[in-house]
């Protein structure tokens, strides 16, 4: 088999299409011939770094994406359900201490494995169960739920106030905007020594093409990401 080709998935909990191709791309993980990177940033940093406008800030794109995220939940089979006041959990609360907690999950976790399931917690909870996603409590919740200890979270809740970690999430979110992210999912493939990124949730035909590998479709085979 030929050597695995990086593909880096730039991702924050409070983007809902994000959510679908993290679920896409973890599925793909042993079905496509990849080495697939969790890479979390935060969106509002790309999106202020780039000048774009968030798409719910827009009433006819916010009008549309209500519907649409009915249609690609089902689709998808990602339990997708807008909350009670999307403003107020995209725009006034937001994610930026979420991301630094996934920050901090990637830094003690021995693989990818720990990060998936803490990132996918967090996103059921802002984007299925109308739940917060800023409060200690609510980022214990979330890891607990994804087999974490009481010990452990307590230690990622206090590292991820530190410099180091929020360095961290600036530079990975500085790379998204290298790579020329405008916002997320960011997803970038690594195809003979040259990024080659692609943006949102619907280009995954075209990126099996460059990667040469296949679509199958939104479940390839069994899923080894149980939702």
């Amino acid at each position: 088999m030929s050597s695995k080709k990086v593909v880096e998935l730039f991702f924050d909990v409070v983007s809902p299409y994000t959510w679908l191709a993290f679920e896409v791309m973890c599925r793909y993980r042993n079905v496509w011939n990849i080495e697939l990177k969790l890479r979390p940033g935060f969106l509002g940093g790309v999106m202020q770094g780039s000048g774009n406008k968030p798409p719910g800030l827009v009433p006819n794109k916010f009008l549309y994406m209500t519907k649409d995220m009915e249609r690609l939940a089902q689709f998808f089979e990602v339990p997708l359900k807008a909350p009670s006041n999307p403003f107020e959990a995209m725009f006034e609360k937001g994610s930026l201490s979420a991301m630094r907690f996934v920050v901090a999950v990637q830094g003690q976790a021995k693989d990818e494995k720990q990060v998936e399931l803490v990132s996918r917690e967090l996103w059921r909870r802002i984007w299925s169960q109308d739940k917060d996603i800023t409060t200690p409590e609510s980022l214990s919740e979330a890891a607990m739920k994804a087999g974490m200890s009481a010990s452990e979270v307590g230690e990622l809740l206090r590292l991820s106030s530190t410099k180091e970690i929020k360095d961290k999430l600036k530079s990975t979110t500085q790379e998204a905007l290298d790579h020329g992210a405008f916002g997320f999912p960011l997803i970038v493939c690594h195809v003979d020594g040259k990024p080659e990124p692609f943006f949102g949730s619907d280009r995954f035909e075209l990126m099996a093409h460059c990667i040469g590998e296949k679509w199958l479709g939104p479940q390839p085979k069994q899923s080894p990401a149980k939702l």
